[in-house]
Formats: structure tokens, sequence, C-alpha cells
């Protein structure tokens, strides 16, 4: 996805899964906390290596991953 510049993917880094900027912070780890409920300003204090920036693209990159769609193919 286009402006998305923070999330990368690197099989040799958690095992492709997306992450922030190459590190091995998965998207799926800040959503997950999110969805716990802890605050966007709590985890940029447990994790201070990442920046406001870094979640909102995650957020993003979540969203849309949850829009992809699955077409069918006809058998022949």
């Amino acid at each position: 996805m286009h402006g998305l510049d923070r999330i990368t993917q690197n099989p040799a880094i958690m095992g492709g899964r997306p992450c922030i900027r190459g590190m091995r912070v998965t998207v799926g780890m800040i959503v997950g906390q999110i969805a716990a409920g802890v605050p966007i300003d709590a985890l940029l204090t447990d994790y201070p290596y990442l920046v406001r920036e870094d979640i909102a693209q995650a957020l993003r990159n979540a969203a849309w991953r949850a829009e992809e769609r699955e077409i069918l193919l006809a058998e022949a």
C-alpha cells in the first residue's frame, strides 16, 4: 500500500510479518495492544524507539489488510 513507508516486510525478520521500520515490532503486536486498551501514549512510553507515526501506519496497514477481498475463481 502506498504511503506506508514505515511498514516493512523481510523474510529474515519475524518470519516476514509486517514490522515497524525493520525492527522486531510487528503490526499485529501494535494493533493487539491497542485492541486490548493500551493507550498510544503508553505504547510510546513502553517502546521509546517508536514514534506516533509508526503506530498510525500500523493501524492504517491493519485497516487496509482487513479490507482485502478474496475472489473465488470458477473451476474449469
